[in-house]
C-alpha cells in the first residue's frame, strides 16, 4: 500500500480533512468525512474505468482520476469561509460559505454517481457507502439550508451537468475526472453567482474589484464556446475567418461584456479602471515593474526558442527552465502582496484574460500571430498538455491568483487576518512559487531518494519545505499587516501536508496546492 502513489495521496487528504474538522466541527463535518470515504471508493473504481479505456469522455491520460482530492476542496474551503465569517459576525457571509459548502457536496455526489453508472460491473459495495453518505448529505442539506438556498445548489447542479456536456466533449484529454470537477465546478458557480448578482443590480452598487472577476470569467468562457462552435462549420485558418475573429471578439466585448460590466458597477468600466490605476503613484510604478518582468518573460521564451533552432527541433524546455516563470511570477505577486492587493487582483484578472484569449488565437490558429504562438509555446510542453489547449501557463496564473480572489474580504476584521490568516493570501506564493518550484529544481538536480511509487525525491520536498518557511519569515519582516502570535507549529504542518501532497499527487499541482494550504491557513 505504501508503494501506491494513489493510496498514499489518498491519506494525505484524509489528514487534510481530518485536521480541518479538528478545528472546525458542525452539523456538516460528518457528511464531509463520509463523503471523503464515498469518495475514496468511487475513486478506486474509476481509476479501474480509465486504465480499461471505457471511460465516456476522454480525459487526460498518465494520471488517476483524482476524485478523492478533487471531491474534498469546496466542501472544506466552504467550512474554512463559514468559520471566519462565523468569528467575524457576518451572518449573510456565513449563510454564503454554507451554500459553498453544500455545493460542493452535491456536486461531488453527482461524479460519483456517474462514475457507478458508467462502471460495469456495477460496484455494490461502493454503490451501498455512496448511498449512505449521499442520504447523510441531502438529510442534512435539508435541515440546515433554507429553500432559496436549496434551489441555489440546484441551480449550480444544473449548470455544472450541462457545461460537463460541453467542455468535456470540446476539450478532450484536457482534463482527469477531478480536474474538471474544480474548473468546471467552479466556472459553474461563478456563472450562477452573476446570473443572481445582474438581477439583483437594479437594487444595489456593487463593488467593481469583484464583479470584474465574474464577468471576464463568464465572458472569455462564451467567447470560446461560440468561436469553437463557429469554426466546427469554417475554416479557422484563414484571413477572412481571422479578421471574423477580431471583429467578433471586439463586437463581443464591447457590446456584450463591457454593458454587462457597467450594469453591474453602475459605471462605465473604462473611466473606473483609469481612475484605479490612477489612483496613487504606487500603482504606476507597480504596473512598470510589471511590464519589465513581462518583457523579462518573453526574451526568456525566445531565448529558449532560439537555442532549439540552433540544435535539435524535438528539444524541451527543461525543469529548471521552466521553473524561470515560477520565480518571474514570485516577483510580481509578492510587492503587489505586500503594496497594494487590489490592484494585483484586477491585474491577475486581465492577465487571465490575456491568456485566455491569446490561447484562442493559437488554437484556432487565428492570424497573425496564431501560428507563431503554437512554435513558441511548444517548446515549453510536458505530458499534464496532451488536450488541444495549452493550459499549464493558465493553472500557474490561477494557482497564484485563487487565494487572492477568495480572501475573504466581507469577513476580515480590520486590517488584515489574525494569526495564520495573515498568511492566507500568500497561499499561492508559498505553494506553487516557492514550494513547488523548488521541489522541483532541487529534486531533479540534487534528489537521490526517491519517494515509493513516484518520480519525486525525498531531498525535493525537505528543500520544499525548508524553502517555505523561510519564505514565510521574509514575508515576515517585509509585510507589516502579518502577525502569526503562537501558531508556529499549524503553519509547519499545513505546510508540511502540503509539501506531501505534491510528491504524490498526479494532478495539476499548480490548481491543487494552493487551494489546500488556503484551506488550512484559514483556520
Amino acid at each position: 500500500m505504501l508503494t501506491n502513489p494513489v493510496f498514499v495521496e489518498s491519506v494525505i487528504v484524509f489528514t487534510i480533512v481530518l485536521c480541518v474538522h479538528f478545528v472546525v466541527w458542525n452539523q456538516l463535518s460528518w457528511c464531509s468525512i463520509a463523503l471523503a470515504i464515498q469518495a475514496f471508493y468511487v475513486q478506486y473504481k474509476w481509476d479501474r474505468l480509465l486504465k480499461s479505456g471505457g471511460a465516456v469522455f476522454q480525459f487526460r491520460p498518465s494520471a488517476n482520476s483524482g476524485i478523492l482530492p478533487a471531491c474534498m476542496i469546496m466542501p472544506l474551503l466552504g467550512l474554512a469561509l463559514k468559520e471566519r465569517c462565523q468569528a467575524s459576525g457576518n451572518v449573510y457571509f456565513e449563510r454564503f460559505s454554507m451554500v459553498v459548502t453544500a455545493t460542493g457536496m452535491m456536486l461531488a455526489l453527482f461524479l460519483s454517481l456517474i462514475a457507478l453508472g458508467i462502471t460495469r460491473p456495477v460496484p455494490t459495495n461502493t454503490c451501498v457507502i455512496s448511498g449512505i453518505a449521499g442520504s447523510a448529505v441531502i438529510y442534512t442539506i435539508k435541515q440546515t439550508l433554507t429553500v432559496s438556498e436549496v434551489i441555489e445548489v440546484l441551480e449550480v447542479l444544473l449548470i455544472f451537468v450541462y457545461l460537463s456536456l460541453i467542455i468535456l466533449y470540446l476539450l478532450p484529454r484536457c482534463f482527469t475526472p477531478g480536474e474538471g470537477l474544480i474548473i468546471i465546478g467552479g466556472i459553474s458557480f461563478i456563472i450562477n453567482q452573476l446570473i443572481k448578482r445582474s438581477l439583483n443590480a437594479p437594487e444595489s452598487k456593487g463593488d467593481p474589484i469583484n464583479y470584474f472577476l465574474l464577468v471576464i470569467v463568464v465572458g472569455c468562457l462564451l467567447l470560446g464556446i461560440f468561436f469553437t462552435l463557429l469554426f466546427c462549420f469554417m475554416e479557422s485558418e484563414t484571413w477572412v475567418s481571422s479578421l471574423f475573429f477580431h471583429m467578433m471578439t471586439a463586437v463581443l466585448g464591447l457590446g456584450i461584456i463591457m454593458p454587462w460590466l457597467a450594469l453591474l458597477i453602475r459605471r462605465h468600466p473604462l473611466m473606473w479602471l483609469i481612475d484605479f490605476l490612477l489612483l496613487s503613484q504606487n500603482r504606476l510604478c507597480l504596473l512598470a515593474y510589471w511590464v519589465l518582468l513581462a518583457v523579462l518573460a518573453s526574451l526568456v521564451v525566445f531565448h529558449q526558442n532560439y537555442k532549439r533552432s540552433l540544435g535539435s527541433k524535438k528539444h524541451q524546455a527543461s525543469t529548471v527552465v521552466r521553473k524561470y516563470f515560477h520565480f518571474i511570477v514570485v516577483a510580481t505577486y509578492v510587492p503587489g502582496l505586500i503594496y497594494d492587493r487590489q490592484l494585483l487582483h484586477v491585474a491577475s484578472v486581465t492577465c487571465l484574460a490575456a491568456f485566455l484569449l491569446l490561447e484562442y488565437v493559437r488554437y484556432f490558429r487565428i492570424r497573425p500571430v496564431g501560428h507563431l504562438l503554437r512554435q513558441l509555446l511548444s517548446l515549453f510542453l510536458d505530458e499534464r498538455d496532451s488536450g488541444p489547449l495549452i493550459l499549464t501557463h493558465i493553472y500557474l496564473l490561477l494557482g497564484m491568483s485563487l487565494p487572492i480572489w477568495l480572501y475573504p474580504g466581507p469577513c476580515m476584521p480590520k486590517g488584515s487576518l489574525p494569526g495564520v490568516g495573515g498568511l492566507v493570501p500568500y497561499a499561492g506564493v508559498l505553494a506553487v512559487g516557492v514550494g513547488d518550484t523548488m521541489a522541483s529544481v532541487f529534486g531533479s538536480t540534487m534528489g537521490e531518494v526517491r519517494w515509493p511509487g513516484t518520480k519525486k525525491t525525498m531531498e525535493g520536498t525537505a528543500t520544499s519545505i525548508f524553502a517555505q518557511i523561510i519564505a514565510i519569515a521574509l514575508f515576515l519582516i517585509f509585510d507589516e499587516a502579518i502577525n502569526l502570535n503562537t501558531s508556529y507549529a499549524w503553519i509547519v504542518g499545513s505546510v508540511t501536508l502540503v509539501s506531501l501532497l505534491e510528491a504524490y499527487t498526479a494532478q495539476i499541482d499548480n490548481l491543487l496546492l494552493p487551494l489546500y494550504l488556503f484551506i488550512l491557513l484559514m483556520l
